[in-house]
């Protein structure tokens, strides 16, 4: 598999979602160390993901979805993983000359972001099929996998490109916007940045998911309370 493909940030209120694939013809060139970003410690994640970038033999794509796609109603975070690991890879084999290729096709393996891991291998080929470079046309093969983190090293060290790029993003709004926690509705630190800010400006900061059901509580809440004043 000379590619892997995961994705970070799929389920917090607040910021982007990232997508990262790993392109590497052998996996052996990759730095000592890669496993699931979630087994690995902050500063860790950062010295690995750095060292991959920094590798001439490894090429990486990264995509990011925001809240302003993610909130679209026309669409889900299924159909958004979807794009996002596609994005990824396009980034990855951009510039990729077919000739240097081994073997007719470039294969790679996504951590599955659906119930159903062979629906989304087959749903993510398709959508590669309508933004790789027409020199990769027809020639890529994609597997999918629960738990490819684990089990792929291209895999894992997407998982950890993708954390460090997340990681990274929550790290520049708190430098704007304060403490604002992992962003995760399950963290009491970001439950209570969003109720603050939200009982300070009577509205969700720009980069909250306002179709999240957290956000929406809380906005919904902050409202009542204000016609209540009156």
């Amino acid at each position: 598999m000379p590619f892997g493909v995961d994705e970070a940030g799929k389920g917090p209120a607040l910021g982007s979602m990232f997508a990262a694939a790993v392109h590497c013809e052998d996996p052996a060139d990759l730095p000592a160390g890669i496993a699931d970003s979630k087994r690995l410690e902050p500063e860790r994640r950062e010295e690995l993901a750095a060292a991959i970038r920094g590798d001439d033999r490894i090429r990486v794509g990264v995509a990011e979805i925001p809240p302003a796609r993610i909130d679209d109603p026309e669409t889900d975070m299924n159909s958004l993983a979807v794009a996002a690991h596609a994005e990824a890879i396009e980034g990855a084999l951009e510039g990729l000359d077919p000739d240097a290729l081994e073997g007719d096709a470039v294969s790679g393996l996504c951590d599955a972001c659906d119930t159903d891991a062979e629906r989304f291998a087959r749903r993510v080929s398709d959508r590669c099929a309508d933004s790789v470079p027409s020199s990769l046309e027809g020639r890529i093969e994609i597997e999918a996998r629960h738990g490819a983190d684990d089990e792929s090293p291209l895999v894992g060290a997407a998982s950890i490109v993708a954390k460090v790029e997340r990681d990274a993003h929550v790290a520049a709004i708190a430098d704007e916007y304060g403490p604002v926690g992992s962003g995760y509705p399950s963290d009491p630190n970001t439950r209570e940045f969003l109720a603050s800010y939200v009982d300070e400006h009577g509205d969700l900061p720009p980069f909250a998911r306002a179709s999240w059901s957290t956000c929406e509580d809380l906005l919904a809440e902050a409202q009542q309370t204000g016609l209540e004043q009156f």
